[in-house]
């Protein structure tokens, strides 16, 4: 969501609007297999019994508020049939994680609503600092692929939200076709929703005139095309002439964001909402709260209460072409095909054995379910969070990278193919054995970027011993009260100014003279001091 910083472009020549839409249909692929859940057919979105799905629904912001999953609770007793989530890859924010993508679906199921799940880490690429290529989505969608494995009723994966803002925004086609195509290699049965350019409002008309092309590189034939309206679309000629031209081609198309106001310009939510109805193509309104940036006009309700609706919130809801009045609910739900909304039995509670000072093996007794577990969730509690290691349906697993002298808790929850997941275990609590893997180190701390109030740091950590380092614990104290927000290459736990770093699984060995690197982002105030000392397993390493 933001507006274009570059002059409107001028509508098509009439001359060339006809050439346009011949080659339009003309490059519109046939013949492909069905998909087996959500499908494209001649320009419309199916369901698998064949009716058509026309979206009514709005966006949630789950990344930044992740506690708030009972708004789709909320969100469905309003009248949707689908909730738009906003999640992360963990490049600008915190990641979403297998068993949190899992859990998000299995509350969209519980709730029959359709579930179209976007990575917000690419807003504005090329012109916004700090956002990801489409590339990079699509390999956060395969890393988290087991939670939507089998979830093709009711997923709809939107590869990157806003993918390109208003520079090198040319380069949307190319790489909207190769993120499209590495989904469907990597065994995407899904329908894909593919984001605009120009913070997705597409004012050069680059997604709409080459949206054909996109469409005839994904060899399943099933991406919907998701146009952002704000500003740019202040007219209803603007809107419907825009929907009218995907229409006419037999291209699908929803608007996947829209406000009734915006700092840009002031959209015309009222064209919106009625020609989408015309037209029954789909909608998806931002957001249902938790803006900020000075776009707080933009929640449906405030601080998340359903019972305060804002009156943006009683436009989208109860005005004439909103919600309440037009949104059905999806087939797979109220024609009895609501599928599996049971989730397994609580596993039980896991029993620790090999405990060394950086690992231990847990194993526990099998959950039920009357579809079969597919995968377990094993949960190490520290301090109020949760840190989730994925297992397939095996019922022992193999910690690493543990402190020494250290004390854990552990939790198992079970999984179904539906992606329902268990009541939680009883916990197991463990305390590693001392010592941890003797090695000299050495650390550079540098910091990579400053703004106000924030900064990025990097963080190289060496091995300057003999042998090798397998599992470590990096311990320091920041001077001046930072505070860590995001941390890559391992996990990251903090109290008051202490901070501690275990590594992840791509960072856990360090051979002998070799390094890893860990990037992060923190808080700070005035002052940004670098930490005086360091310590790995315990023992203080070198500086420089």
């Amino acid at each position: 969501m933001r507006s274009p910083t570059a002059p409107r472009v001028a509508a098509v020549a009439a001359a060339l609007l006809g050439l346009l839409l011949s080659l339009l249909s003309a490059a519109t692929p046939s013949a492909h297999a069905a998909p087996t859940g959500f499908r494209v057919a001649n320009g419309r979105l199916l369901e698998a019994s064949g009716n058509d799905f026309v979206m009514r629904g709005v966006n949630h912001a789950h990344t930044w508020y992740a506690d708030r999953i009972s708004s789709l609770a909320h969100i469905k007793a309003k009248g949707a049939n689908t909730v738009r989530v906003v999640l992360s890859s963990g490049d600008r924010w915190t990641r979403n994680d297998t068993a949190d993508v899992a859990n998000v679906v299995a509350q969209c199921k519980r709730n029959r609503l359709i579930c179209v799940l976007e990575v917000h880490d690419t807003t504005g690429y090329g012109e916004q600092s700090g956002a990801v290529t489409l590339s990079r989505a699509a390999d956060y969608w395969i890393s988290v692929r087991s939670a939507l494995a089998g979830q093709e009723d009711y997923v709809i994966v939107n590869i990157g939200n806003e993918p390109y803002g208003n520079t090198d925004y040319a380069n949307w086609t190319a790489d909207t076709k190769a993120a499209i195509q590495k989904l469907r290699g990597a065994g995407f049965n899904h329908t894909i929703m593919v984001d605009a350019p120009n913070w997705g409002q597409d004012w050069a008309f680059t997604m709409r005139d080459n949206a054909a092309s996109v469409f005839a590189a994904d060899p399943d034939a099933n991406t919907v095309f998701s146009i952002h309206m704000y500003g740019v679309f202040d007219t209803a000629a603007e809107v419907s002439d825009y929907l009218n031209r995907f229409v006419a081609a037999e291209l699908p198309i929803v608007v996947g964001e829209f406000g009734h106001d915006h700092s840009d310009g002031n959209p015309d939510e009222n064209a919106i909402l009625a020609v989408t109805r015309q037209l029954g193509l789909g909608y998806l309104g931002w957001s249902w709260s938790g803006n900020g940036g000075g776009v707080e006009y933009l929640d449906m309700v405030t601080n998340f209460d359903p019972n305060q609706l804002t009156p943006w919130g009683r436009r989208i809801f109860d005005g004439a072409d909103g919600i309440a009045a037009t949104s059905e609910e999806a087939d797979i739900y109220s024609s009895g095909g609501g599928g599996d909304t049971t989730p397994p039995t609580a596993p039980g509670t896991p029993t620790a054995s090999s405990v060394t000072s950086s690992s231990v093996t847990l194993t526990w007794a099998a959950s039920t379910d009357a579809t079969g577990v597919t995968g377990y969730d094993v949960v190490r509690v520290s301090g109020g969070t949760e840190t989730v290691t994925t297992t397939t349906a095996r019922t022992s697993v193999t910690l690493t990278g543990l402190a020494p002298s250290t004390s854990y808790t552990f939790a198992v929850y079970a999984r179904d193919a539906a992606g329902n997941r268990s009541p939680r275990s009883g916990t197991a609590a463990v305390t590693t054995a001392p010592g941890g893997t003797s090695a000299g180190c050495g650390v550079t701390y540098r910091v990579t970027g400053e703004w106000p109030g924030g900064f990025q740091g990097e963080i190289v950590l060496r091995n300057t011993g003999s042998s090798a380092i397998n599992g470590w614990t990096l311990r320091w104290t920041f001077p001046d009260s930072q505070r860590i927000t995001n941390l890559w290459g391992g996990t990251a736990t903090q109290a008051g100014s202490e901070v501690t770093v275990t590594s992840a699984s791509y960072t856990a060995a360090i051979p002998a003279a070799g390094s890893v690197t860990l990037g992060f982002t923190a808080t700070k105030g005035s002052a940004n001091p670098a930490p005086g000392a360091f310590t790995l397993n315990g023992s203080a390493c070198t500086a420089g």
